[in-house]
């Protein structure tokens, strides 16, 4: 099973990438055609260097900086984010563990009655 999910999530990300390769293609082949650059014809993704040195990344047109990360960071801290699946998962596997326990219980009883 863990072999089948790496492969699975290997696949995935795979794709994801010659998504995202295809894209920045598409937009070289637009401006090479056009013969000139628009804002329409946004690269998939940018990488641009500022004055101070830092860089900055946009992907697909969104500007992506580590403080988006760092505030999306303190606000699941601050809520304490809730996995909802999580939870039915575990209730799933309580649920699972006293039925199972509760049937071998019950043979168990069944053999004794009858031995």
């Amino acid at each position: 099973m863990a072999k089948f999910m790496a492969k699975s999530l290997l696949l995935t990300f795979i794709m994801f990438l010659g998504v995202i390769i295809g894209i920045q293609q598409a937009s070289h082949g637009i401006q090479q055609m056009r013969g000139y650059e628009t804002e329409e014809t946004v690269e998939a993704v940018q990488l641009k260097q500022k004055d101070d040195g830092k860089l900055e990344a946009t992907i697909l047109g969104n500007q992506v900086t580590s403080h988006d990360l760092q505030k999306k960071q303190e606000q699941l801290e601050k809520i304490e984010a809730f996995n909802f699946f999580s939870q039915i998962g575990k209730s799933l596997a309580n649920l699972v563990q006293k039925g199972t326990s509760a049937i071998i219980e019950g043979i168990l009883e069944l053999i004794e009655a009858y031995t």
